[in-house]
């Protein structure tokens, strides 16, 4: 287990030593996923900043998800989950994630667009992968922005979700890889869930923040 997401932010930034010092990017997802991905970058000397991607909840239960839609409109969706919701109400979800995009945009980025990932190596970290949802939208934004390499990091995930990921990513690195895995705070001593403002507090005191 990891004690923390700044625990498991260094950890995983050890295992990154490869790229520390080169250009590549770390692209951490809000809201978990920003003081992990702040931590890699500290330990690599790298740029980091945020992408922002939003599950798409089931209406009957929020707490699943039927894919993820990403700040570029890149819309990833599970299986054949999303065949049982009425094609209205999907519509309706996938324009309520969209303005919840944008306003993270704002009030996270200052309204300011992704740096620029063409060419260049990106990290993409988050604090856990437990669907894939987030992550595959996100790895697919970054193919449409012409991402030199997506490299796929992050401390926790089933050894299954990490073979779904490396067929659409270059390269994946998982720290932990429990057998049944359930959720991501399971891999955490201290879990909580991370607000607008935790996440702007880890920004204003980052020197590596782009964005």
């Amino acid at each position: 287990m990891f004690d923390n997401r700044k625990d498991a932010g260094q950890k995983l930034g050890k295992r990154l030593s490869g790229y520390k010092g080169s250009d590549a990017l770390v692209l951490a997802i809000p809201r978990g996923g920003v003081e992990v991905g702040h931590y890699v970058a500290e330990h690599l000397e790298l740029a980091f900043s945020i992408i922002v991607v939003r599950k798409l909840p089931f209406p009957y239960n929020p707490e699943a998800g039927f894919g993820a839609v990403a700040e570029d409109g890149s819309i990833y969706l599970v299986g054949s989950a999303h065949h049982h919701i009425p094609e209205q109400i999907k519509e309706q979800i996938i324009d309520e994630q969209k303005q919840e995009i944008e306003r993270r945009i704002k009030a996270l980025r200052g309204g300011n667009p992704l740096p620029e990932i063409s060419d260049r190596t990106v990290i993409l970290v988050d604090d856990g992968i437990a669907m894939g949802s987030t992550m595959n939208a996100a790895i697919m934004l970054c193919r449409n922005k012409q991402a030199g390499k997506i490299v796929v990091a992050a401390p926790v995930a089933s050894p299954e979700m990490e073979d779904e990921i490396a067929q659409v990513a270059d390269k994946v690195v998982i720290l932990e890889k429990p057998p049944y895995f359930r959720a991501v705070a399971e891999a955490y001593r201290n879990w909580y869930d991370v607000g607008d403002d935790e996440v702007m507090r880890i920004i204003e005191q980052s020197s590596r923040f782009a964005g």
